[in-house]
């Protein structure tokens, strides 16, 4: 007599787990969403972690910059100083900008106001193509992305110290000698490296997702350049102008001419402290904090955006 055979009924199903399940289970072993924002404590010890990465970078950057010119580092001095030298012909014999300056005060004062505020203008340009000029890097690698706008920022701080070399040649060739007010340069270039860097952030954001900005930024910086006594002096040349007093304040406050203003103070021994606002070293200090903090956490804000689409 043969016996059948009966197979074993099949299992019934598992069901899924729940979402929530899931989070704890995530939780439980340290798995993360990948490449989500981390916190922000968090991302500035990640930010911090990555010090090396960003001082190498920023040197690789600078030497990079002029490696297929015959003169390479030279035009990190040069390229300023020709600038200086075109406006000085420009403003100063031609248009008569030296109002209120003297004669030999005026060329420290060019040169001085030229290297400052290009300290500024390259740093929004480098961060303006920051995340959008280095797309292969930000998606092969995870890093903080911060890294790359203050990266730059930093380059463009050891691009000002060469130039500072020759702005020191400058003072001395028209009778500013070395003295202890010079030291006030360091905390001044310290407080707008700060504030150089919150704007390189805020505009790395922003090129992020509009690349079309890096081609309206050189006419926003060049008005800024304008109106901020880069080639004349704000209180000298309003003297006698009929300008509303919020006008002129707005002018005399804004950071440009406030960074300016506290390196010819500290430099140019004529430069004396009539030429500066009230309460400039608060003000600069307040424009470094402010860009500093508001440009780092809206960068950080949109940190898992960054290269994808």
């Amino acid at each position: 007599m043969s016996q059948a055979l009966h197979t074993p009924p099949p299992a019934p199903a598992r069901p899924a787990p729940a979402e929530g399940d899931l989070s704890a289970l995530a939780a439980q072993y340290g798995l993360t969403v990948s490449g989500a924002r981390p916190s922000l404590r968090e991302y500035v010890r990640q930010l911090w972690d990555r010090r090396h990465f960003i001082l190498a970078f920023s040197r690789a950057k600078l030497t990079a910059q002029y490696s297929q010119a015959k003169l390479g580092q030279l035009w990190q001095v040069a390229t300023p100083l020709l600038n200086a030298a075109v406006y000085f012909f420009i403003f100063g014999l031609l248009l008569g900008a030296n109002r209120g300056i003297p004669k030999d005060v005026y060329v420290p004062f060019l040169v001085t106001g030229v290297f400052v505020f290009t300290f500024t203008q390259s740093s929004v340009l480098a961060g303006v193509r920051a995340i959008s000029g280095n797309l292969g890097l930000v998606r092969a690698l995870h890093f903080p992305r911060a890294s790359l706008p203050v990266s730059f920022a930093l380059q463009q701080l050891q691009q000002l110290l060469f130039s500072m070399i020759v702005l020191v040649v400058v003072m001395v060739a028209s009778g500013s000698l070395p003295a202890l007010s010079w030291l006030l340069v360091v905390p001044a270039l310290l407080l707008q490296f700060v504030f150089n860097t919150g704007l390189a952030l805020v505009f790395a954001r922003m090129g992020s997702k509009t690349p079309d900005l890096a081609q309206l930024m050189p006419f926003v910086l060049r008005t800024w350049m304008y109106a901020s006594g880069v080639m004349f002096s704000i209180p000298a040349m309003l003297h006698d102008k009929d300008v509303p007093a919020w006008l002129a304040d707005v002018l005399q406050w804004n950071p440009a001419a406030i960074y300016m203003d506290l390196v010819r103070f500290a430099m140019i021994d004529d430069y004396g402290s009539s030429y500066l606002p009230p309460h400039v070293w608060a003000f600069a200090l307040g424009w470094a904090l402010l860009a500093g903090v508001i440009g780092f956490v809206y960068f950080w804000k949109a940190e898992e955006k960054y290269g994808r689409g």
